[in-house]
């Protein structure tokens, strides 16, 4: 049923970065080079659940996170039985930083909802689709998405920090369209053909799982375009593995000429632990400013104290609340959706608890159309 990179785990590259050695600090753990040489990674099995034994790199975060839903179970606390297999091509990937976060015992927690396999991806929904955005119908050369007058996007990677089931990339080809394995040039030649684009988005996947030296490259080249303004980075990684904040991250973003936005996405408030706090508030406190984009889901997020409490915790933590996502109609994800007409109720009713900026805009995408759509 699924694409997303069957044949090879986009994560193995990455773990393969990783060093067993703890980083002196949750927050200032260093990316290893590229270059070393692919090998098995170990990962948890069926009855051999991995422990938490405290601060690792990020790239070892990666390497240790689980990967079977059955596995998953165990290590909240809740009956295997409660668990699905994985959609084919879309397997169970969560880090123990973020499975920390589910309560033990409760099969009905909100994080776990997000990631834990469910008997009705399997139910084909009209109306759900491989790509409900229209990425491919804009997709250009080198892995460039252009969708957007002045704006394009380039997906930088295959893999994710964790693998949320409403993902509305869940097929998308990152064997074939990922900008990293041609060295960024045709993405690049792109860019600079068009002198209409003025900001650049670097997604995937995520692009924090670029090394920091390998991002660095990348920014650089973009730097040397004239016409290119701003940039912009859409990632997980500081809410899942939050020690990807390394001091050479900070040093790029903070010190780079172009104007840059990180946004993060956390759909819940239950997502941000102390060492998610810290990481942003060391962001925040170089400069750098932070979005957040939001996905409403069923079961999760929709009502209006889950919300509220999501943008309090969002703004405390100096992150500025930007969209609340109706979800994209994936296959796979119907057993997500909220109607838009909740979501307006929702939306009403936040305004009259949070103030304005506190209050996400209520958006929705549509294949074809110049920009967001706002739902009303």
């Amino acid at each position: 049923m699924f694409s997303h990179e069957t044949r090879t785990d986009p994560h193995l590259a990455i773990a393969e970065q990783a060093t067993d050695k703890p980083a002196p600090t949750p927050m200032r753990s260093e990316a290893a080079g590229d270059s070393a040489p692919l090998k098995h990674v170990a990962a948890a099995t069926s009855g051999d659940v991995p422990s938490n034994s405290g601060p690792v790199s990020w790239q070892t975060a990666m390497k240790r996170a689980i990967r079977r839903s059955d596995d998953l179970c165990r290590y909240v606390g809740i009956d295997p039985a409660f668990a699905a297999p994985s959609a084919e091509g879309f397997p169970t990937f969560v880090p123990l930083e973020f499975a920390d976060r589910i309560k033990r015992g409760d099969p009905s927690d909100p994080i776990l909802r997000q990631v834990l396999p469910a008997d009705d991806e399997r139910h084909e929904v009209p109306g759900f689709v491989a790509d409900p955005v229209g990425d491919l119908r804009v997709s250009q050369a080198g892995g460039v998405l252009h969708k957007y007058d002045g704006r394009a996007l380039i997906v930088t990677h295959g893999a994710c920090a964790v693998h949320c089931r409403y993902c509305f990339r869940k097929e998308f080809p990152y064997s074939e369209l990922n900008a990293q394995k041609s060295k960024w040039k045709p993405a690049l030649d792109y860019i600079r053909s068009d002198p209409s684009i003025e900001e650049v988005l670097l997604s995937g996947g995520d692009p924090l799982v670029l090394s920091d030296q390998s991002l660095r490259t990348l920014v650089e080249e973009l730097e040397s375009i004239s016409h290119v303004r701003r940039l912009r980075l859409h990632t997980r990684l500081p809410i899942v593995i939050p020690q990807r904040i390394t001091d050479a991250l900070l040093d790029l973003l903070a010190e780079s000429s172009l104007m840059t936005w990180l946004v993060i996405h956390a759909n819940h408030s239950q997502e941000f632990d102390p060492a998610v706090v810290e990481g942003l508030t060391r962001m925040r406190r170089r400069g750098i400013a932070l979005l957040n984009q939001s996905v409403l889901l069923s079961q999760v997020n929709d009502d209006v104290e889950s919300l509220c409490d999501l943008s309090k915790t969002l703004i405390n933590a100096g992150v500025q609340p930007y969209y609340l996502h109706q979800l994209d109609q994936v296959r796979g994800a119907s057993h997500f959706w909220v109607p838009p007409e909740k979501g307006l109720e929702l939306i009403d009713q936040l305004r009259t608890q949070l103030p304005g900026y506190a209050v996400p805009t209520f958006v929705r995408e549509q294949s074809g159309q110049p920009s967001k759509t706002l739902v009303v």
